[in-house]
């Protein structure tokens, strides 16, 4: 008896068209233009209040400048302030930030304006996280919106990844960085046409983003770090060490966060949980001193301008403890991303390398120790890579950093993430 053949596969459709991607580019240049503008935006904020708190208002009270006490009672404020806020608005400022990530579905509009507030204090206060997240809710809650309404018959899932690419864009102050973190999310989904004309509109976005915040704001992440001066054998050796230490340092992090989400959420009210939070921080920063405060951007260009000026163990006590400043701000309850923050720990770290074993090149110690850390703590395999790469201008680090994420991979996949469920459990 006949078997009967097996059906195909059903057919995903025809693939687009320049006919059929043409219409997407207006929206998308819209939607990079504007994301690039919040975030542009909510970083000048930002920054004018963070010259208040931390110079003007202590210059006139007669407090010494980033003073122990200072960055205790500065950091206990703004968790008091953000915790009020938290509870004060409408949708609480967003779901808890420890259950989202970098790019989540949208949050109703009416969220945005208790969650801008919230970000821009905890920038400008000393918090250690960046912007990345929450501009990011953002700006996908509002191109949602006002995308559906302006044009209700286009899908609703253009929206998110037009936002989401032009605010990474703007972040990055490039494109390419938009185009690899959504190559991982866009390649597995389903549909027709190839992974080129799936990214054509958020291509678009991620440039506009990026041009608008080159020709604003100029940024950078070129560290100045002494020149690389070519692989040699003991580079290999460094960079195999280096990035799975970096990895197994997040790691730690990791599996400790639902233990300490768990004992803030346990203080039972957003006000006393995130100014206990901001508590911690201000301690931690007085143990770490000033350079431990804030995303970090700014902070670790200082550290790469004088690889040499601090010790070892001085390198190793700032790692730590913006490592520890980022799990808590994490997990407390305030609102910020995770990618600059860890970006900082990995310098100091490659940093501490290169004061432990001269022979380490400063540039070499810190691209592997960005690369695993953030491989831990993002699981976002081509972000880490890109991310180490662009702090050394120099392409002969990459065959290393390609060899190095190996053994670093190895250790995290598979492992839960720094994201919980609802529950408290660990996302995996």
């Amino acid at each position: 008896m006949a078997h009967d053949a097996p059906s195909a596969a059903p057919s995903p459709g025809p693939s687009p068209s320049a006919r059929t991607l043409l219409p997407l580019v207006v929206p998308s240049l819209v939607v990079g233009a504007a994301s690039a503008l919040v975030l542009l935006g909510v970083d000048a904020l930002a920054d004018q209040l963070k010259d208040v708190l931390w110079e003007t208002l202590p210059d006139a009270l007669g407090v010494g400048r980033y003073s122990t006490l200072w960055m205790i009672v500065m950091l206990t404020a703004t968790g008091l302030a953000v915790g009020i806020v938290v509870r004060q608005v409408y949708g609480h400022a967003g779901p808890d930030p420890a259950t989202t990530g970098l790019v989540d579905d949208p949050m109703p509009p009416g969220v945005v304006p208790g969650l801008l507030v919230v970000t821009v204090l905890a920038l400008a206060g000393g918090v250690s996280l960046g912007p990345e997240n929450p501009i990011t809710a953002v700006n996908v809650a509002l191109a949602y919106w006002l995308g559906r309404k302006a044009a209700p018959r286009a899908p609703g899932a253009l929206w998110l990844p037009l936002a989401a690419a032009g605010t990474i864009g703007a972040l990055f102050g490039t494109p390419v960085a938009a185009a690899l973190i959504l190559t991982e999310t866009l390649a597995a989904r389903p549909g027709p046409g190839s992974l080129w004309d799936k990214l054509f509109g958020p291509l678009i976005a991620a440039g506009t983003g990026a041009l608008i915040t080159a020709l604003i704001a100029h940024p950078t992440f070129d560290l100045a770090l002494p020149a690389y001066i070519g692989t040699r054998w003991s580079d290999l050796l460094a960079a195999l060490v280096i990035a799975p230490l970096a990895a197994a340092l997040g790691l730690a992090a990791v599996y400790a966060f639902p233990y300490v989400h768990a004992f803030f959420r346990h203080l039972g009210h957003p006000v006393l949980a995130i100014t206990a939070g901001g508590l911690v921080l201000g301690l931690l920063g007085a143990l770490g001193g000033p350079l431990t405060l804030f995303k970090g951007l700014h902070e670790v260009k200082t550290l790469a301008a004088d690889p040499d000026g601090w010790s070892a163990g001085s390198f190793a006590l700032m790692t730590v403890v913006k490592l520890a400043a980022l799990l808590t701000a994490a997990a407390c309850g305030f609102r910020g991303g995770r990618i600059f923050p860890a970006v900082f720990v990995g310098v100091a770290l490659g940093l501490c390398a290169h004061a432990l074993v001269p022979a380490v090149q400063p540039s070499l110690g810190v691209v592997c120790g960005v690369l695993g850390v953030l491989l831990a703590l993002t699981r976002q395999g081509w972000l880490s890579l890109f991310t180490a790469a662009v702090l050394v201008a120099d392409p002969n680090v990459l065959p290393l950093l390609c060899i190095a994420a190996l053994p670093a991979w190895l250790l995290v996949t598979g492992r839960p993430q720094m994201q919980l469920h609802e529950d408290g459990t660990p996302l995996r």
